[in-house]
């Protein structure tokens, strides 16, 4: 007897456990509103195009100040090099094995011994200021964004000329202020002058030859500099047999650290070894310090963006009381009433937060034909080499910081969440059903 009734009981339930099918299945119904509940939905899509957007723009601001960081220092880098050395050994007889030693150490790409004297320009009834960096002509493809942007004939021209270096490079920022082209005369003006049985003369002007052209990306420098064979540099500014610095270039800028002690005993005794770290630490610094503040500020606005999220559950808890009470009613605990209105809010942010990503790549993989579709639209250049440096708009996406913008936004979503979830949990099914 025993037996057959064991035989004949139907077999236990299993209780569903949380997230459980119907749960995630209810709480999406509930995101699809009836016209008679329309609100919900509408507050819902609202919610939903809010993050959207403030994803977007934050990963598009990331990523455009990744890129502009990048490019920048990437132009500065190649324009000043990585390392410099200085002291005894610019002016040691051995300087020269000094610089076959220091290019032998493993990661350094080049050695350039260069001098670098401040000067005035002058031509065409307009006169400016700058530097004159004297380097050698075989070193110049050390420059890389420099010696890129030269044709070959100004690349050979370079060095050559009346008194083996009158011919000069010179960059477009500069020559389109003064209204200069190859070929053209520059007069410079020295402050300090050469070196003469007399003494130093002082005040010494002497008229070059525009040889080239280079657009080095960055509209200061090339405005600023004018490159001049090292031996032409050193007889105009009395430094004759005087070398500056010793500008290296590495594989690995940002490990050079690593190669201090290195560069510091193949230079000799006595020989000051400084990085990129030290001389642009203001200028990094700065960058650092607004990326920080930049991605807290638009953090906010993806906190805002998700606090929607509260207004629209609250009204879909106030929609389904009946349901709720039913549902309590039946079997259905205060936690799995909590997971279904947590799943629909959560299910906004997760939809809004795939949408914002997907936009915000878009932009930034398309961000160039943007730029030159809306300058040829408006008529107008919306990234003036002038004012930002570079030329156009870099874009450089960190897949870091997509990953932590998508965990922002999940995690401010499931907050905004939960307080409407917990509210809807507590509601008392018979007080609910009281006046049904």
């Amino acid at each position: 007897m025993t037996d057959a009734a064991t035989a004949s009981a139907p077999p236990a339930v299993k209780p569903a456990g949380p997230f459980s099918a119907w749960e995630i299945g209810l709480a999406l119904r509930y995101l699809r509103a009836k016209r008679k509940e329309g609100g919900v939905a509408l507050i819902a899509i609202i919610s939903f195009v809010g993050i959207m957007l403030a994803v977007a723009v934050l990963i598009s601001v990331m990523s455009i100040m990744a890129g502009f960081r990048s490019e920048l220092l990437g132009r500065m880098l190649s324009f000043n090099g990585h390392m410099y050395v200085q002291g005894p050994v610019l002016t040691s007889p051995d300087r020269e094995a000094a610089l076959k030693r220091i290019s032998d150490v493993p990661g350094v790409v080049s050695v350039t011994p260069l001098t670098e004297s401040p000067a005035m320009f002058r031509a065409g009834g307009q006169m400016t200021g700058g530097i004159v960096r004297g380097v050698r002509p075989q070193d110049l493809a050390s420059t890389k964004f420099v010696y890129d942007s030269l044709t070959p004939e100004m690349r050979d021209s370079f060095g050559r000329g009346e008194y083996g270096g009158d011919n000069i490079l010179i960059g477009k920022a500069l020559a389109d202020q003064m209204g200069l082209s190859v070929g053209s005369a520059i007069s410079i003006y020295s402050p300090t002058g050469a070196d003469s049985a007399f003494g130093n003369l002082g005040g010494l002007e002497k008229t070059y030859r525009v040889g080239g052209i280079f657009s080095s990306g960055t509209a200061d420098y090339d405005r600023a500099f004018i490159f001049m064979p090292l031996e032409q540099a050193q007889l105009f500014f009395g430094k004759e047999g005087v070398w500056d610095v010793i500008e290296m270039k590495v594989a690995e800028p940002d490990q050079v650290e690593t190669l201090l002690t290195p560069v510091q005993q193949a230079a000799g005794p006595g020989s000051v070894v400084t990085d990129w770290r030290t001389r642009l630490a203001a200028f990094w610094g700065a960058l650092k310090v607004e990326r920080v503040a930049m991605s807290i500020i638009l953090g906010l606005v993806v906190a805002i963006a998700a606090m929607n999220i509260i207004s629209g559950i609250v009204m879909l808890v106030k929609n389904k009381t009946r349901d709720i009470a039913i549902l309590r009613t039946v079997g259905a605990s205060p936690s799995s009433i909590l997971r279904i209105f947590f799943i629909s809010g959560a299910a906004i942010g997760i939809g809004g937060t795939i949408a914002g990503l997907v936009l915000g790549l878009l932009f930034c993989l398309n961000i160039g034909a943007i730029q030159h579709f809306l300058e040829g639209l408006l008529g107008v250049q919306l990234f003036n080499a002038d004012v930002y440096m570079l030329d156009a708009i870099p874009a450089l996406v960190d897949p870091w910081d997509v990953t932590w913008v998508a965990l922002f936004s999940f995690l401010m979503s499931c907050l905004a969440s939960l307080p409407p979830s917990w509210n809807a949990s507590r509601i008392d099914p018979v007080e609910a059903l009281r006046f049904e």
